[in-house]
């Protein structure tokens, strides 16, 4: 009986077992940087919104300004085809959101599609990772006043220290 002869098997061997232990780990890797990456953007884009919200005149304007600079900041922190949803919560003594002792929260709800993975295994297309972040600004006791009393007021003092 004649022996088979291994010389070069050991290559295949290594080279059959890298491929099947490298390219998940790789993609595990990029998964998590995508993963990483849009979570650094949500977070990003809510903290800007609840800063946007609450530096905006009136309540109609800051939910505008809000959900645009969610936008805004998902392109900048390259996720631009990332979901997202924001929800705005105010807890004030008035009706608006925009008066001394408010505490404005923005939470921003959104999803990052997994890397090089087949739609049949999602939900919607492309499985994903659903991520949120929420950031609270609170109002101030002393608000500025932009009334126009106020500055009629101010107007009147300016022309007595004149004279």
């Amino acid at each position: 009986m004649t022996r088979r002869d291994d010389r070069g098997s050991a290559l295949v061997e290594f080279i059959w077992l890298a491929i099947i232990l490298l390219v998940p780990l790789v993609w595990i890797i990029l998964s998590v940087f995508e993963v990483q990456q849009g979570a650094f953007a949500t977070s990003a884009a809510a903290r800007a919104a609840g800063r946007a919200y609450a530096l905006a005149p009136d309540d109609a304007t800051g939910e505008r300004r809000a959900r645009a600079v969610v936008e805004q900041v998902l392109a900048d922190q390259g996720a631009p085809n990332q979901r997202a949803r924001v929800t705005i919560t105010c807890e004030a003594p008035a009706g608006s959101c925009h008066v001394g002792t408010a505490v404005i929260t923005v939470r921003v709800d959104s999803g990052v599609d997994l890397p090089f993975f087949p739609a049949i295994f999602g939900e919607n297309g492309r499985p994903s990772f659903s991520l949120d972040a929420s950031h609270t600004v609170p109002i101030g006791q002393y608000v500025e006043s932009t009334t126009d009393d106020d500055d009629a007021e101010d107007d009147a003092e300016d022309d007595e220290d004149r004279r």
